[in-house]
Formats: structure tokens, sequence, C-alpha cells
């Protein structure tokens, strides 16, 4: 069983371009993991990624995949409109689950995935890595203890530009867009940052005449403790960055989301609100991978019989915010999420 094992054995659904360059090459890093196969519907395609990463087995096919009873655990970056089906049957063949944000195109999408994780007492979460990397885990403690009193703002903004007809999030009916695809990243910084949901959100689209993508979308939230904004654009210079303002001073994280793999990250505290940056003082992290964190956090938490860092409620509580924010654009008021 995994659970008398020192490392998850994983198994990866696709030959997804973020597996192959990303997360499947930090996860054979991590302490708690093991890359064991690798499916796709060409066997080919298996085959060369598995030589490439030197991933032992390559199936032709995702149902082989799921019949091995030598893996653990899946990992499913397939597009967005199969994650929820191929979770459902990754859990139905006994395997635990790292699932590609954004989990589901819908909340009611998402919810099934609860009816089935208590059933098959499998752990599914949702592949925010974020949430497991040591700057974000520092921002928590500063935020938590207090550092900028309290919370009252958080501003995010998340871009890159792609208009590429051909590229996976440019298909509006594989849930491409920027909101789907990265706005979904400063929902978590905010609520993230708050500890909490937000009452109401309103949001802004400009769709791509020709995709029907949102290419350019902003939102605001609203928390009990404050208020939340963000821009996201999939046609915009690439730039990242996630302010958290407090009564007393305010965080800066410089690269939030795409942390860099070959060099340290910086977080900014001011406690002082001196304009000119004098009271700034500068958290430096360690170069490391936010993936092999991500892996080894998911895998210690099967391991040990612990949560996962993104769970299913996490998951569809994000879901719920994301669902809101595109009503809002078409009733053209605040919307509720439900979730």
């Amino acid at each position: 069983m995994a659970s008398m094992s020192k490392k998850l054995r994983w198994g990866v659904l696709s030959t997804a371009s973020i597996g192959i360059r990303k997360v499947l090459p930090a996860m054979q890093h991590a302490q708690y993991t093991t890359v064991d196969a690798i499916a796709s519907r060409d066997l080919s395609k298996a085959q060369a990624a598995a030589a490439k990463l030197g991933i032992p087995k390559a199936y032709g096919s995702y149902e082989e995949l799921l019949a091995d009873p030598d893996i653990d655990a899946i990992y499913n970056p397939l597009p967005n409109q199969m994650h929820v089906p191929w979770t459902i049957k990754s859990a139905e063949a006994g395997k635990h689950v790292l699932c590609e944000k954004p989990i589901s195109l819908t909340v009611a999408e998402a919810k099934t995935l609860l009816a089935i994780r208590a059933r098959t007492g499998v752990k599914i979460g949702e592949a925010f890595m974020i949430r497991s990397y040591t700057q974000w885990l520092r921002v928590a403690k500063l935020l938590r203890e207090g550092r900028i009193g309290q919370l009252r703002s958080v501003a995010g903004f998340f871009s890159y530009f792609n208009d590429d007809p051909a590229n996976i999030r440019n298909h509006i009916e594989s849930g491409g867009g920027a909101l789907l695809d990265i706005g979904c990243y400063c929902i978590q910084a905010a609520r993230y940052g708050f500890g909490a949901e937000p009452r109401r959100v309103i949001g802004l689209i400009d769709r791509d005449p020709n995709f029907k993508t949102d290419r350019l979308t902003s939102a605001m939230l609203d928390f009990e403790a404050g208020h939340a904004i963000f821009t996201c654009s999939t046609q915009l210079v690439p730039y990242q960055k996630v302010l958290f303002f407090g009564a007393t001073g305010r965080i800066e994280m410089q690269i939030p989301f795409n942390a860099p793999i070959d060099r340290p990250t910086r977080i900014l505290i001011d406690e002082t609100g001196e304009l000119f940056g004098s009271g700034i003082k500068v958290e430096e992290f360690p170069t490391a991978d936010q993936y092999t964190m991500q892996g080894n956090a998911f895998s210690r938490a099967v391991l040990e019989g612990g949560e996962v860092p993104v769970p299913l409620e996490e998951a569809i509580a994000n879901m719920a915010v994301i669902e809101a924010i595109f009503k809002s654009t078409e009733t053209l008021q605040w919307e509720k999420p439900a979730n």
C-alpha cells in the first residue's frame, strides 16, 4: 500500500507541456515522489516523453495507466474540460489525484468530486503550486503576526502575451482565457491573504474578437475585512505582482506566481510607510522549485495521512469566485460566489 511506502509512485495523464517542462522534472527531485509512468493517447508520444525524462513506463492509453497496480497517484494536466472526467476515473481506479488548475469549468462540476472522494477514500487536490512554496508560506505568517497591521487591501496583476490560435489557452471550449488560466492565481492570493471568502464580486471583461476568450479581465472582490482588486491578461506584456496593504505597512511579492528555479525569490516588507522606500526590508528565499515542493507536500499528505495543500473544498471555493466574476460581467451587477 502507498501508506507504507517511503515515496509515492506517480503516473501522469498526457504529455502536456506544463508536465514535461516544469512539473515532472521537479517531482523527480522530490524527497517523497517518484514518477514511474506516463500515458498518452499516442504511444509514441508517451515513449518519447518517457525517454526524455527517464520515466520507466509509457502507456498508449490513459486506461492502461490507471490499471497499473504499481501506481499510487495520478498527476492530471489534461485540458481543462477533461479535468473532472479523468479525475473521477483515476479516483475510481483507487489512485490519489493532483489535478491541474482550474480543477473544473463550473462549481457544479467540481462538487461532483466530493462524492467520488467520499466513496473512494482517495485524496484529491488542485495544483496551485504557490500554496506549497516558501515565499507564500512566509507571507501568510507575516500577515497572521500582524506585521503590516490589519490587512485591508490585496492587489494583483498577472499577464502574458499569447495570440497563437493553435494554443489551447486561446480555445474557449477548453476553458481558455485569462480568468481561468491566470486570474485564478490572483483570486487565490486574495482569499489566501484574507483567510476568508469574498461576500460579493464584480468583473469587467474584454474578449478577443476571434477566440471569444477573455483576453483582459479585471475584478473587485469584497471581503468583510477589506477589498481585493486584480487584472489579468493573455495579451499584455508579461508581468506579475501581488501587494498586500495593511493599516500600518505593506508586503510586495516580486515574482509571486512563476517563481524562477535559477535564482532566489524576494518579498519586500515596508512597516514604515515611507514613500521613497527607505524603510523597506528585503527577505530573500533560497533558490528552489515550487513544483518540487508541491509534489512533496501532496505526497507527504498521502503517506502520513494529512491534508493535501489545496483540497477539494478550497478548489470549489476558488471556482465559485471565478464563476461569479463571469456572471457579473453578464448581469453588470455584483454577484455572490455560490460555493
